[in-house]
């Protein structure tokens, strides 16, 4: 390891949660919505009683453990600190794998899907199938430093990646990601700086070709409403970040219940739910996660990048191995002809029955799957 990699060891202080206990108690509610379902953002009744059990009956220590379980490291790049786990796999041959979050996730994601990644031949897999994880902060999120300037956009975020890899003495590796981690690892294949040998997302990142849409198909019709729900309905969240970060900042950072119904309505419109609100999703893991945003601050830093990439991140000639999975309640879903727009060596592209935006959070035996169905048989 280079000298500027620092262990770290995931401590928050007690006066912390002290704090988030006092602030949800003292929180102030707006009324009660006046439609019965989500139109106009996450109920009421479900946001007091998720702010209720994170003051009364969740335990952030026990994430604090699960997460200093294993071995996490600092390191300076581009002048920020980085956070990430570096889980090594018991087996040699081990192939490495950097994996990135996105929006509103973070490394928490991931947890679930560390051990049978790196010992697959206890969870129905092969040495063959083991790899090395590199699992990265994003810088702004979680337990990385804030960019202090302007500039961090995803194209600077893909090369530090880079750069990180090679630090960790990985002259070779394999990435995923999903949301902005799929547009980071996307980035590394366009910018294929020799050191990527192929790469898997769980988020396409693909418009409709013009070509077709006189002859789509009719998944791709539903693709096409699909996303122009997304636009008309859901994207409200995506244009505030992009335009006003630091405006929205000062609420997320004042209020735990903001920041609290802020991630948690996405967790629904997101995810492959079913019936119930939350779908497959434990509630203490997804107050894990938005713990990790409030007991870092990092509402406005997060929603920066938005800021930092919108305008200025556009794919195109992806000739890297890139593999794709579709998850069926992912937000953009293109067919394959419009992703071969872009990618175009596709080595693997399979859509599954389950799942949605999260998902090695939300399916994490699928997403398992995947990951070693993409890379199974590929050298460095």
């Amino acid at each position: 390891m280079s000298s500027a990699i620092r262990p770290f060891t995931i401590d928050v202080p007690q006066a912390a949660l002290d704090d988030l206990g006092r602030r949800i108690a003292a929180a102030r509610f707006p009324e009660r919505e006046t439609v019965d379902d989500w139109t106009q953002g996450i109920p009421l009744e479900i946001v007091r009683d998720f702010a209720d059990h994170w003051a009364n009956g969740y335990d952030w220590r026990r994430c604090e453990a699960a997460l200093n379980a294993y071995p996490q490291f600092l390191i300076e790049l581009g002048g920020v600190d980085i956070h990430f786990l570096h889980i090594r796999s018991p087996h040699e041959q081990a192939r490495p794998l950097l994996m990135t979050h996105g929006w509103p996730g973070s490394i928490r994601e991931f947890l679930d899907v560390i051990e049978p990644l790196t010992r697959p031949e206890a969870h129905g897999g092969s040495a063959a199938d083991a790899f090395h994880l590199v699992i990265p902060s994003l810088p702004g999120y979680g337990f990385s430093g804030k960019p202090g300037t302007a500039g961090w956009d995803i194209g600077r975020i893909a090369g530090h990646w880079d750069e990180l890899m090679l630090a960790l003495g990985y002259d070779r590796y394999f990435a995923q990601g999903g949301d902005w981690g799929a547009a980071v690892t996307s980035t590394i294949a366009m910018q294929d700086r020799g050191h990527c040998a192929a790469v898997h997302v769980n988020m396409v990142i693909a418009r409709p070709d013009p070509e077709t849409l006189g002859s789509l198909t009719p998944a791709e019709r539903k693709s096409v409403a699909a996303f122009q729900h997304y636009e008309q309905n859901e994207n409200g969240y995506a244009q505030i970040q992009r335009t006003k970060p630091q405006t929205l900042g000062f609420g997320l950072a004042d209020s735990a219940v903001g920041q609290l119904a802020w991630i948690l309505e996405k967790f629904n419109s997101w995810s492959d739910i079913g019936d119930t609100p939350f779908g497959r999703f434990d509630r203490d893991a997804l107050l894990d996660n938005i713990s990790i945003y409030w007991l870092t601050n990092s509402g406005a830093s997060s929603a920066r990048l938005y800021w930092h990439s919108f305008g200025h991140f556009e794919l195109a000639d992806v000739s890297l191995p890139f593999g794709a999975t579709i998850f069926p309640n992912e937000i953009f879903r293109p067919s394959r002809r419009w992703a071969e727009k872009i990618y175009s060596n596709i080595i693997y592209w399979n859509e599954v029955d389950r799942g949605g935006h999260f998902a090695a959070f939300e399916v994490p035996d699928l997403f398992i799957a995947e990951v070693r169905a993409c890379f199974c048989g590929r050298s460095l």
